[in-house]
């Protein structure tokens, strides 16, 4: 298992603006307040999300886009890279995967944060399609793509992108988490880039209570001091 302290650099792998701050925004603080690079890989700019039709068009990517730099600004993260496809009709093709396997090369992380790309029938929201297409494009892109030299061959001859083996992934929205991030000290965080998702977020009447009462059920199945909060996520190694 790939200690926290080893984790020098993260790739966050996610369909929408926004993702990365409801399932993994704490950790992310907490992560980069130990030193560590984190990058965001966001597949589409989450036009088909919102509630104001009035900004359609065009104008909800750029908005969307905008929210989620400014979200990333609340956690320590500056790098962020928008892979520009069709909200709402992402599919798990090899166009995907060699797309995300050029930025795993590009990276190089210790570490991929995705999607996981099974349905759960527990709660439904993050069981989204695209949601789900990410993250299996995802973990194929890290096993077998991008370690492989023999895949997707242009990215090696056309751009210069030797081969890179992941070490581990964790996946967020699943049924059967098996790791607890403890995120009590950068909650604060997590809620402050969620209300920079205006756009998703300013209808949720308590969205401090909500997440709050999330986070804390995931300390309390971590084992966790009352008071606290964690995230949860699915550890898969792959080195």
């Amino acid at each position: 298992m790939l200690d926290e302290a080893d984790i020098k650099k993260v790739l966050m792998v996610v369909a929408h603006p926004d993702d990365i701050d409801f399932g993994a925004a704490g950790t992310v603080a907490r992560l980069t307040e130990a030193g560590a690079e984190v990058v965001y890989c966001l597949v589409t700019d989450g036009d088909a999300g919102g509630f104001d039709r009035a900004v359609d068009s065009g104008g909800m990517a750029a908005l969307r886009r905008s929210e989620q730099t400014a979200a990333a600004k609340c956690v320590g993260v500056s790098d962020l890279r928008f892979l520009g496809y069709q909200d709402g009709a992402v599919e798990q093709t090899l166009g995907l995967r060699r797309d995300i396997a050029r930025v795993i090369r590009q990276v190089r992380p210790d570490l991929v944060i995705t999607s996981t790309p099974e349905r759960n029938y527990l709660r439904i929201s993050p069981s989204h399609p695209d949601h789900r297409a990410v993250g299996g494009a995802t973990l194929d892109a890290v096993y077998p793509d991008a370690r492989n030299p023999y895949a997707f061959p242009e990215l090696l001859a056309d751009e210069g992108l030797e081969a890179w083996t992941v070490r581990e992934v964790w996946l967020t929205g699943g049924m059967t988490p098996d790791h607890y991030v403890d995120v009590t000290l950068t909650v604060d965080r997590k809620v402050a880039a969620l209300r920079a998702h205006e756009s998703q977020t300013s209808h949720i009447p308590d969205l401090d209570g909500m997440i709050r009462g999330m986070l804390s059920g995931h300390a309390a199945a971590a084992g966790l001091p009352e008071g606290s909060y964690a995230e949860a996520f699915q550890r898969v190694v792959t080195a």
